[in-house]
Order: structure tokens, then C-alpha cells, then sequence
């Protein structure tokens, strides 16, 4: 389990999956509002970013336990 977690495409990987959760999740808190950019308040919009990256970092960790030990993915099929 270990070693997994210690590899360098094993944290790209988790790194890619935390900024697209926080990229989409800022997203959808902006088009919630339906507010123009200029008029958002960030804080909130940050908030809700931040903790989806954190959720999608725990997702990645707990899947690093199984499935195929090169990613953070749950999947055990082979990359194409």
C-alpha cells in the first residue's frame, strides 16, 4: 500500500484529479448564482473549491489501495 502512494504518477495523477473537482465544483457554485465574474464574492466560491479538492485528495488516497498502483483510480483496467 505504501509504495503506491510514494510514486511520482500516483501524486500527478491526484493532483490532476484535485484541480479538475475544484476547477468544476467553482464552476458550478458561480453558475448557480448566475453572477456576472465581476460580481462574485470568492471567498465562498474558493471555500466550496478547496474542500472538493480535499475530498478528491482522500478519493485518491483510498483508491491508491487498490486498483492499478501507477494512478488514483479505482479502476484495475489497464490505460490506453
Amino acid at each position: 500500500m505504501t509504495r503506491r502512494l510514494l510514486t511520482g504518477l500516483f501524486w500527478m495523477d491526484t493532483g490532476e484529479r484535485m484541480i479538475r473537482a475544484a476547477a468544476a465544483s467553482a464552476l458550478g457554485t458561480l453558475g448557480a448564482d448566475q453572477l456576472g465574474l465581476l460580481d462574485v464574492t470568492w471567498g465562498p466560491v474558493a471555500s466550496v473549491a478547496g474542500m472538493a479538492a480535499v475530498v478528491s485528495l482522500l478519493a485518491s488516497v483510498v483508491a491508491g489501495t487498490t486498483g492499478d498502483p501507477t494512478t488514483a483510480g479505482f479502476s484495475t483496467d489497464t490505460r490506453f
